[in-house]
């Protein structure tokens, strides 16, 4: 929800509305403490906000496409001795591909798959 001003059209921005200083508890400008208004930054324009304005939405985690095309491209992948730097992985084998993923005059990048863990990394 995007609000303008209605007088001077610049966007208003949501603030707690802040607690005066002497008021008392049968005042009603002391009852919004605590609740949030849209305000203008460049005049006096304050909205008071009654009800609450979001919604809470939690979103499952997509699967992770396979940069080589699916749960087959490192089937015939091939392979180097290369240590696993997985912690308590003593593989020295592993499937590797070669990538040019920046300019001509950087390195290549090779991602590796550990044949035993099942470990990915990549070393430029």
């Amino acid at each position: 929800m995007l609000l303008f001003c209605p007088n001077c059209c610049n966007v208003l921005t949501v603030s707690p509305v802040p607690p005066l200083a002497g008021n008392s508890d049968d005042d009603p400008s002391a009852a919004a403490v605590g609740q949030n208004r849209l305000e203008c930054r460049t005049c006096p324009y304050q909205y008071l906000l009654t009800k609450r304005y979001f919604e809470r939405k939690t979103f499952t985690r997509a699967e992770r496409e396979d940069v080589f095309g699916g749960p087959g491209a490192w089937d015939d992948a091939q392979k180097a001795e290369v240590q696993c730097p997985r912690e308590g992985c003593d593989s020295n084998e592993a499937a590797f591909f070669q990538v040019q993923i920046r300019s001509a005059d950087e390195p290549m990048t090779s991602f590796y798959k550990c044949m035993t863990c099942n470990n990915r990394w990549r070393e430029n």
